[in-house]
């Protein structure tokens, strides 16, 4: 221990290095376990529908519970997330997503699906929370960005990890085992994350991370002990703050065109290029491959070129989006190498606005706020956003056929642009 505390000795240091990769190693598998109890669904709708004669109405709404009840959640479990042990409040929601999947496996009701779906919906929200309220703790402003996009790989890893497998097991052992196999997995994972993970440096009896990095708000942050109210943290750091709801309302737009592109994909390459389950589920997987690229480039870049603005490499990275969707919509009858390039792309450049939208809103708000900022963005991106991509982009895909589809994707291309414009010199982080 020593005299100051703005100087750490070697052996917190040594803790600090350790804690910092533990962490971050911990809430990136978690993460990826998520994403296996929450996008089964969109592989195994084909058979789905075959199977249980449901109409895209029908699928629509099973992924509509899911994205309202995930979005109220997200805000929800991040007004709970900053005041809870992450180590507790993770492995337990993960745990009971599992256990989910596997009653879902074993039903065959619509509405018992639409009820299963939009409970996992509701404890999918548990994860997101404390992932963002850690990255707020244990990594400063200055490589946030960076840390945050490594860890936002995350979800491509798990996008894709499960595309895969629940492709196969739909292909190879019928579609309710897309569910049985991943509910198994995530289990035994959340058991492990319980074992793994910890809380904020305070309760491992270490300084703020800026003391750590050795950063000009380390005094600040040592003074910063006193615990926001619920209503402070709503009123003053996320309903009255301008930026926050300008990312909301981009967030709304980023996850129509990624919600709709997860969920609708395989159903439009197996109708319109009769692929196989296997090869259209490929295609998802270099989405999400090319998201995992574009979140790291987008954080590194925002981190050095434009020294922490998030704001001009998201709507530079918005505006291409348009290209690739413009390119599927239009190139009918193109092979699997070069939609796959193409998806690759799209990945690219669309996950780094979403990526990068959660990182702002903890920047611009409070560390204290931190899960209920993002949790705020949360929810327009799933209670609107999502869940607008699931049963009423699929009445629209209905009537207006799969051209309905992707002029949805333009027009939220656009108005996701036109979000980010307020945010271009978005800088200054309100408080630490």
């Amino acid at each position: 221990m020593t005299n100051s505390p703005l100087v750490l000795s070697k052996t917190q240091e040594k803790e600090f290095r350790y804690w910092r990769l533990r962490i971050f190693f911990s809430i990136y598998y978690g993460y990826v376990f998520f994403y296996f109890t929450r996008k089964a669904l969109a592989f195994a709708m084909p058979a789905i529908s075959k199977d249980l004669g449901f109409d895209k109405a029908d699928l629509g709404l099973i992924g509509t519970m899911l994205a309202v009840s995930y979005g109220i959640s997200k805000l929800v479990s991040g007004i709970i997330a900053d005041r809870s042990d992450a180590r507790l409040f993770m492995s337990v929601g993960l745990f009971i997503t599992a256990i989910l999947n596997l009653i879902f496996g074993s039903v065959s009701s619509l509405y018992l699906f639409a009820i299963l779906w939009g409970l996992n919906g509701w404890f999918q929200g548990f994860g997101w929370p404390p992932c963002a309220r850690l990255l707020a703790y244990w990594y400063s402003q200055s490589e946030r960005g960076t840390w945050w996009a490594l860890w936002s790989t995350s979800h491509n890893v798990g996008g894709a990890l499960i595309a895969i497998l629940a492709s196969w097991c739909t292909q190879y052992l019928g579609w309710r085992y897309a569910f049985y196999v991943p509910g198994v997995i995530s289990a035994v994972a959340s058991l492990f994350l319980f074992l793994t993970l910890r809380d904020t440096p305070i309760s491992l009896g270490l300084p703020p991370v800026e003391v750590y990095r050795k950063e000009p708000e380390a005094s600040e942050a040592v003074k910063q002990k006193r615990i926001l109210s619920i209503k402070e943290t709503l009123m003053t750091y996320v309903l009255k703050n301008p930026y926050i709801w300008f990312l909301s309302f981009a967030s709304f737009f980023v996850y129509v065109i990624r919600t709709g592109v997860n969920d609708w994909t395989v159903l439009y390459l197996t109708e319109v290029y009769h692929m196989s389950q296997v090869k259209a589920g490929s295609t998802v997987f270099w989405f999400e491959m090319g998201g995992l690229f574009g979140m790291v480039v987008a954080g590194f870049v925002s981190d050095r070129l434009f020294r922490g603005k998030r704001g001009p490499i998201n709507l530079i990275f918005m505006l291409l989006v348009g290209l690739p969707v413009f390119a599927i919509w239009s190139m009918l009858g193109a092979n699997l190498i070069i939609l796959s390039i193409y998806m690759f792309a799209l990945g690219f450049f669309l996950f780094g606005p979403q990526m990068l939208i959660g990182c702002a809103a903890v920047e611009l708000s409070h560390k204290s706020a931190a899960a209920t900022a993002s949790g705020f963005t949360g929810l327009f991106a799933y209670v609107f956003g999502a869940a607008f991509a699931g049963y009423p982009l699929g009445k629209i895909i209905d009537v207006f056929g799969w051209h309905g589809f992707f002029v949805v994707l333009i027009i939220s291309v656009v108005g996701g642009a036109i979000c980010f414009l307020p945010l271009l010199k978005a800088h200054h982080k309100r408080e630490i």
